[in-house]
């Protein structure tokens, strides 16, 4: 007879000659947290020659930054008029991602982007009129006062339209960050909306809009079809996906608490995301949610309203990303960011609106 100790030894044989990365005691547990090594290992380099686009949720916003700051070649596809200050462009939308999208929260939100841009999909003309100025129902906060006139509303999203097209053929990397799961629709045209009608800009109508709660399955099609068009515009174009750490502001799934709801976000991203990087090698994921949410981090790195990323937390993630991707780790600018974002250098996340409804 053996032991049980014995045949517990004897029955693991798959995991005998795993690395310590498989073990959360020798990868996690004894490193402690700032002593993670080895967590992702990329499928590809980013160069800083490489043309790289960004857009998604508001964490996108860091990568977009970080690029920056250490010489990498981040697409600001559709600059700010030059009269602009830096501080008025951004809350006009400019410099923000690669193009001029405001943030794109769910997959089905970047396909419709992208069906638009190349022509798969006819472009929606819904439009907005409030206290005599015209808003875009896929980006209000665009134009934060409103434009003028509807021709305006068209004339710019053409030429965030255009600056898309231009980025896409030119870059070498589409780095999506992956949001949200909550999204409303059109019920009659099917248009995907980036907000709520009604928060921003617009009047909600419930007999129109429709609250849609994707699960994995439709998020991964969704993704999957935006994809396939990027590659079929650019052969060569590598796609980084990532998961945004920053919790919902809030949730409109009916009976749901904020908790479990962003829990059920976050793990359908997570799975929707992990099985695209596990089908295609031109796809990759890298884990920013795991390096701010995961038990053995305790949610250091969040603000005391243990929503907003902080900005060690952000040096934190961008540390292993540029690690992973080529940076060296005597890079001056990588101490620069360490120290955290310049003061006023805010993110721009529409959905902040929402905390508004609940004192």
């Amino acid at each position: 007879m053996t032991d049980g100790n014995s045949r517990r030894a004897g029955s693991g044989a798959p995991y005998q000659n795993l690395p310590p990365r498989s073990f959360w005691r020798t990868a996690v547990a004894q490193p402690g947290l700032f002593g993670v090594q080895d967590l992702h290992r990329a499928k590809f380099r980013i160069s800083p020659q490489d043309g790289i686009i960004t857009a998604g949720s508001c964490f996108a916003q860091h990568v977009s930054r970080a690029l920056s700051d250490h010489g990498y070649n981040w697409l600001d596809a559709e600059p700010a008029p030059p009269m602009l200050s830096a501080a008025t462009a951004r809350r006009f939308g400019y410099g923000v991602f690669s193009c001029r999208t405001g943030n794109i929260y769910s997959a089905a939100l970047l396909r419709q982007w992208l069906e638009w841009a190349f022509g798969s999909r006819g472009e929606d003309r819904e439009i907005w009129h409030q206290d005599g100025r015209w808003f875009d129902p896929v980006r209000p906060a665009a134009e934060p006062d409103g434009f003028a006139s509807a021709e305006e509303v068209w004339q710019a999203r053409e030429r965030t339209l255009r600056a898309l097209r231009q980025a896409v053929k030119e870059a070498k990397v589409f780095i999506f960050t992956m949001g949200q799961t909550e999204t409303w629709v059109n019920a009659q045209s099917g248009l995907i909306y980036q907000m709520c009608p009604g928060t921003q800009a617009g009047a909600f109508d419930a007999d129109l809009h429709q609250f849609i709660n994707q699960d994995a399955g439709a998020v991964q099609d969704d993704m999957a079809a935006a994809l396939s068009l990027l590659r079929s515009v650019n052969p060569e174009l590598s796609i980084l996906l990532t998961v945004s750490p920053v919790p919902l502001t809030a949730t409109a799934a009916p009976g749901a608490h904020a908790l479990a709801a962003n829990g059920f976000t976050k793990a359908v991203l997570r799975a929707a995301a992990g099985s695209l990087a596990a089908a295609y090698d031109w796809v990759d994921y890298f884990p920013s949610y795991e390096l701010l949410t995961a038990p053995a981090f305790g949610g250091l790195f969040f603000e005391p309203n243990k929503r907003t990323v902080a900005a060690e937390g952000v040096a934190f993630v961008m540390r292993h990303f540029l690690n992973s991707f080529g940076a060296p780790e005597e890079n001056a600018a990588l101490r620069k960011l360490a120290e955290g974002s310049p003061e006023g250098d805010s993110l721009v996340c529409e959905e902040m609106i929402l905390d508004y409804y609940r004192d």
